[in-house]
């Protein structure tokens, strides 16, 4: 490696009277990536952004010294040149880091015009050719949207064009891949390592995906409760961690524990039957031909589908591909073509019969968001977030019996006043991510549905919380009887948790059947993609550099 580019020293950031980095020393070279990896609450975005003196209310000792410079000791005048010019961030999540007032285009543009200095015209010709780096779907029409216009992965991917059209030396990315698929996750990984060694970047990768770390970092630093645990080449701590830490991030993989139906088994009946679902949107017209003669657009077509009673149904697909359009027709939030049945009942049948038949129907199916910090009220305590929906389908309900019943069902989610003092006055903010997620899904069973649609229930959440979450929910399932209708775009997810999947691209199913059939012989292109992809993620494998940085190569070695 070259002389560091960037070198921390004896780092510690307090908040207040609370110390949450502790002497972290480290260095990053140009050319060279680097992964921050550990759990929520670890400090790996905390020391990430106090780089750019980004975190609010923090007292940063110690250096950050970048060609020399000490950033910790500079003006905000002067470390304003700095940031977007010689360090960039990927912000964890897009749809808060986007300006919702402004197009993704223009936004990427601005970049130019402030950094660069170039033209409106030229500036917004290379938004889209940096949109189009990243792989976007239709670039130019893209740049035109506004980021509540664009799918999870699309906002992602607009992220990282706006973080790279400053072409940083240093490049901070903050979970850059948290919403997006196995393969537009290789493909994403695939541009920055090309970026990166094109432009003899460094990239500081923080993550919790370890997948992601084996498929890209060169050396890897644990860090737990603001501590470094462990430092070192990806192919040394991932075949031989040393730290017991470390070995419980590596052991924290989804395993499969579902109750499986053999062959000439009873079938469990019926819950959700759904036929011939379609859903299309009215494009915003572009023309003045167009506000005559409308442009729809087709986000599934013609999908079928069948649930039974106690059994997950996954349904997996690239962002776009309408996987969560779909969702949300079965849910009875869009209006759609087709026929979704459930529990013996429709939601157009139920729309005809008037109020009372469309709240018993929505009583037996309920959701799970995939961002449980965002779907829970922070001005609502967990009593009120829990007993909500209790207040709408059972008003008659005494406080008293409302309070035992939020107590119990949080019981099953593992949550208790033995464990949590004053459990029901707290608010969200008081909990952890995994703990919000189990909040969130003590709201959805406190009306005992029959189906909970589960939208990315555990992409927000460290792989060791991930695992946690997902036995809690195979429980629920065993002991419940409670059928799934899982949304994601993680293959092994989808194999601990499915008994059957639907794969869909464009809209349409490409693939239907037992997740081990489908996942063992895949019968269609799009399928053996997502696979292969997922498969790349997950082998053991070591990453080898050669010493020269012009024809440094990423070789992937499976050694497990």
């Amino acid at each position: 490696m070259n002389e560091p580019l960037l070198n921390i020293q004896g780092l510690n950031i307090r908040f207040g009277d609370k110390q949450v980095v502790h002497d972290v020393t480290f260095d990053v070279s140009a050319g060279e990536k680097i992964a921050l990896v550990g759990e929520s609450g670890s400090g790996k975005s905390v020391i990430a952004l106090s780089m750019l003196k980004l975190i609010a209310g923090a007292s940063i000792a110690g250096q950050i010294v970048l060609d020399g410079v000490d950033l910790v000791a500079m003006s905000e005048r002067d470390l304003s040149a700095v940031r977007g010019r010689d360090i960039s961030v990927i912000f964890q999540e897009p749809m808060t880091a986007l300006n919702p007032l402004y197009t993704v285009g223009e936004q990427i543009a601005e970049v130019y015009r402030v950094k660069h200095g170039l033209g409106a015209r030229q500036a917004w010709g290379k938004a889209v050719e940096r949109l189009a780096e990243t792989d976007i779907p239709d670039p130019a029409r893209r740049a035109r949207a506004y980021p509540h216009q664009l799918s999870g992965g699309q906002r992602q991917r607009a992220m990282i064009a706006m973080a790279l059209a400053s072409e940083p030396r240093v490049l901070l990315a903050d979970e850059p891949t948290t919403a997006l698929d196995v393969t537009l996750r290789v493909q994403i990984l695939a541009l920055l390592d090309q970026l990166q060694r094109k432009r003899n970047m460094a990239v500081l990768l923080i993550t919790h995906d370890l997948n992601l770390v084996r498929r890209f970092a060169q050396r890897v630093i644990v860090l737990q409760a603001g501590r470094i645990v462990e430092v070192g080449e990806v192919s040394e701590v991932f075949t031989a961690p040393r730290h017991t830490y470390t070995q419980k991030l590596l052991d924290s993989i989804p395993v499969r524990d579902v109750i499986e139906v053999t062959a000439g088994q009873e079938q469990p009946e019926v819950v959700l039957d759904a036929r011939g679902v379609s859903v299309s949107y009215r494009l915003s017209a572009t023309t003045l031909r167009e506000v005559f003669k409308p442009r729809h657009f087709s986000a599934t077509q013609d999908i079928s589908l069948v649930l039974r009673r106690g059994r997950t149904l996954g349904i997996i697909g690239e962002s776009g591909s309408g996987k969560s359009t779909l969702a949300q027709a079965v849910l009875g939030l869009l209006p759609f073509q087709g026929n979704i049945t459930i529990a013996g009942s429709t939601w157009h049948a139920a729309r005809q019969q008037g109020f009372e038949a469309l709240k018993a129907l929505r009583r037996k199916i309920q959701v799970v968001f995939q961002d449980p910090y965002a779907s829970l009220s922070p001005r609502m305590s967990v009593q009120r977030v829990v007993g909500e929906a209790l207040s709408f389908h059972e008003p008659s309900l005494s406080t008293q019996v409302v309070r035992e019943r939020v107590l119990t069902v949080l019981g099953e989610v593992g949550l208790t006043e033995t464990l949590f003092p004053n459990l029901l006055e707290r608010y969200p903010h008081e909990f952890s991510g995994g703990q919000r997620q189990r909040i969130a899904i003590a709201r959805a069973l406190i009306t005992h549905p029959d189906i909970l649609v589960l939208d990315e229930p555990t992409s927000a959440l460290d792989v060791t919380i991930q695992r946690q979450v997902l036995s809690l929910l195979q429980a629920l399932q065993k002991r419940l009887g409670i059928s799934f209708l899982l949304i994601t775009h993680d293959m092994d997810v989808v194999h601990a948790m499915a008994h059957d999947v639907i794969v869909m691209k464009d809209g349409s199913s490409v693939e239907y059947g037992s997740v081990l059939d489908v996942m063992r012989s895949p019968q269609h292109d799009y399928t053996r993609k997502l696979i292969q992809s997922s498969e790349v993620n997950a082998k053991d494998i070591a990453l080898i550099s050669t010493e020269e940085d012009t024809a440094r190569e990423s070789v992937f070695l499976r050694v497990a």
